[in-house]
């Protein structure tokens, strides 16, 4: 199931009669740019909303950048939209408009579905490339299916490829299993530490918002216990919390004898749920209590919301999630990449400054990656490099 970035390289010219078959159905999208407030409201019930796409993330996560929630409609209707952060460059070289795990589809089960991901492409380029002379560069997310849709009609629309993730694997439980299917589908291995945990004396909770402190609790000392710096996007975390129910995350512990030795954060609306943030404490790995947290968290979303798969997140590079995240996504669920960034510009100075720009970040983060590695040695990637065997056998 593991795949590489090869397995997303697919013949621009394959790609664009890809895109000349479906031409003819190929609609004219409407765009409209809303307010946050409504931006969230409305993309509530996408097939395809995530936490990136949300406003109230991206403004906590991305202060310093524009945010354009645009949302696409035909015929009046909205069928999707793009949350748009519109970055300058420095020496006012131009701008960069982003789009993470965008654009997004309402309705992933309409026949033009993909017309409409066209669609909502062409749109992009006529605006930010076309009018206002911007390079666009969009992160498609990792697709369930071999062939990663989303990222070929971008390559069929003139996008190159550019950053890609070091561990770009995800890693995407199928929930629409019952109980039994669900376990034969684990690993031998998962399965053998889930029914250890079973006989630990672990109980499973689920938890309202009211209760974020004692995550926050458990968070702060799993992360001081462990030495790592925290480079993610904990922060944002109370203003997820604070949203309505259908986009606030849910949030899951895990008690031995009365004290919570684990707990979750899942993002759990729309098509896709998302695992966003973990933490256990020293009784836990002995317990087994990670076993036990997620196979009732799988358990959960299927009985009590709409999403048909449970993504897992990537490794960080490190071997160890890498057996675990394997073991518990089974034969019935994939293992599929983040393809890498497709950049966009109708203008070649735009193009070349745009990704420039994307060059010097890159080179940071990997002279900050190598301090980090250097200052604690826990924090260098122990698993194989996509391209090499990752079997983990």
């Amino acid at each position: 199931m593991s795949v590489t970035a090869d397995r997303l390289s697919h013949s621009q010219a394959d790609a664009r009669d890809l895109v000349r078959a479906n031409g003819a159905a190929r609609p004219v999208l409407e765009t409209r740019v809303v307010s946050g407030q409504e931006w969230d409201q409305t993309i509530a019930d996408f097939d395809e909303v995530c936490q990136e796409q949300l406003h109230a993330f991206a403004v906590a996560r991305w202060p310093s950048v524009k945010h354009e929630p645009m949302l696409f409609l035909l015929n009046g209707e909205i069928v999707g939209g793009s949350l748009m952060m519109v970055q300058p460059l420095p020496l006012r070289l131009g701008h960069i408009a982003v789009s993470k795990w965008g654009p997004m589809l309402k309705d992933l089960a309409r026949p033009d579905a993909d017309a409409l991901h066209a669609g909502m492409i062409e749109a992009l380029i006529a605006d930010y490339a076309d009018k206002r002379g911007q390079m666009i560069s969009v992160l498609p997310c990792a697709s369930t299916t071999p062939i990663n849709g989303a990222f070929q009609r971008l390559e069929a629309y003139g996008f190159q490829a550019g950053s890609q993730l070091m561990f770009p694997n995800r890693y995407i439980v199928n929930l629409r299993l019952d109980d039994a299917a669900q376990r034969k589908s684990l690993n031998q291995k998962w399965r053998y530490h889930l029914n250890k945990s079973e006989k630990s004396g672990l109980s499973f909770e689920w938890a309202g918002p009211e209760r974020l402190a004692e995550f926050d609790t458990l968070y702060t000392a799993m992360t001081d216990r462990k030495q790592f710096s925290d480079h993610s996007a904990y922060d944002s975390v109370a203003s997820l919390m604070a949203l309505d129910e259908k986009l606030r995350p849910e949030l899951f512990f895990v008690r031995h004898e009365g004290v919570v030795v684990a707990g979750a954060l899942i993002f759990k609306a729309g098509d896709r749920a998302v695992y966003l943030y973990g933490a256990t404490n020293d009784q836990a790995l002995p317990l087994r209590a990670g076993y036990f947290m997620h196979w009732n968290i799988i358990r959960w979303l299927r009985d009590n919301t709409r999403a048909r798969w449970y993504d897992l997140g990537g490794t960080d590079g490190f071997q160890g999630l890498h057996q675990f995240k394997k073991g518990m996504v089974g034969d019935a669920g994939v293992i599929e990449p983040v393809p890498p960034v497709a950049n966009y510009a109708s203008n070649r100075l735009a193009y070349l400054f745009g990704t420039a720009a994307f060059a010097a970040r890159d080179a940071l983060h990997s002279l900050h990656r190598m301090i980090a590695g250097w200052r604690n040695p826990k924090t260098r990637p122990t698993q194989v490099r996509p391209g090499a065997d990752e079997t983990g056998q």
